[in-house]
């Protein structure tokens, strides 16, 4: 089935215009949703809010939107209010600046679209497409659309271009935030997980190896279900602690293994120079992650 473009707009790149229309890039298939039930008949159950100083069901007709300045006290609006401070649509992507398309950090990547030339717009289309290319230049616009302003950037990739809607400043946190404690690493280390990765590693990201098992694993159990028969439930195992581990050892392990199953590896090379056995370190045993068979 043919995409269907969900609007029209017109990327402004300098004084050239280009008409384009707008496709999704992604759709939602990923997850299985449920519903919930009433236990008791298994009918659907419907939202209600309630308002909590009066405890009663407050109609839709009867509800207002506030911001909390303060603790307990808002400031309301009214949906006229809030339609005027909304941002007017203009069906146009105006580009700011180019930048090195490596420079645009994939942290800051939201939702994503495929452009494609209407009307008149295939020789601009190509010619903003093959500038880019040459150039390594992303571009940077804003694009206004449901009342909001955004922040995109143009990327020139095979087959055409993508509009990549981005987080602003703001919206992303800076991992400076978090605590990452310093720790040493060993040469004898390094040689072996650099040994381990260039064992693990391909030329290029293939999405096509990777399934999501979690939702094969529920449709399945659905499907069960609407036949009518039981799901057998596993025992919860017991939690453990942080499970203590030789790192060396354990990267040894993983060389000798290939880092995936059913592949042999020749021993990792070590330095000549004799040191001191290395000291057991705590680690998370981490779980298992199944790689795809190549």
């Amino acid at each position: 089935m043919a995409a269907r473009a969900i609007a029209s707009l017109t990327i402004s790149f300098g004084l050239v215009s280009i008409p384009v229309k707008l496709y999704s890039a992604t759709q939602a298939s990923g997850g299985v949703s449920f519903n919930l039930l009433h236990k008791a008949c298994g009918s659907r159950l419907r939202q209600q809010y309630v308002c909590i100083k009066e405890d009663v069901i407050v109609e839709r007709a009867d509800m207002v939107k506030g911001y909390e300045f303060s603790k307990d006290q808002y400031v309301t609006f009214t949906p006229e209010e809030l339609k005027e401070l909304e941002e007017k649509g203009t069906h146009t992507v105006e580009i700011s600046e180019f930048v090195p398309a490596e420079t645009v950090n994939p942290i800051y990547y939201d939702k994503a679209y495929y452009l494609a030339p209407d009307k008149g717009g295939a020789k601009p289309y190509a010619l903003l497409a093959a500038g880019m290319r040459q150039t390594n230049k992303s571009a940077l616009a804003r694009w206004a659309s449901r009342g909001k302003q955004y922040i995109v950037q143009l990327r020139a990739v095979e087959g055409g271009l993508v509009m990549q809607q981005l987080l602003y400043a703001p919206e992303v946190r800076n991992i400076t935030e978090i605590d990452i404690p310093d720790a040493p690493v060993k040469d004898q280390e390094l040689q072996l997980a650099k040994q381990l990765i260039a064992q693990i590693s391909s030329d290029s990201f293939d999405p096509t190896e990777y399934e999501d098992d979690v939702k094969k694993r529920i449709e399945t159990a659905v499907q069960k279900k609407v036949e009518g028969k039981e799901i057998e439930v596993s025992p919860s195992a017991p939690e453990s602690g942080a499970q203590v581990i030789d790192l060396m050892e354990a990267l040894r392990a993983s060389v000798s293994k290939g880092g995936r199953r059913g592949q042999a590896a020749p021993a990792a090379e070590e330095p000549k120079t004799q040191r001191k056995p290395p000291k057991k370190v705590a680690v998370a045993a981490a779980p298992r992650v199944k790689t795809a068979k190549r």
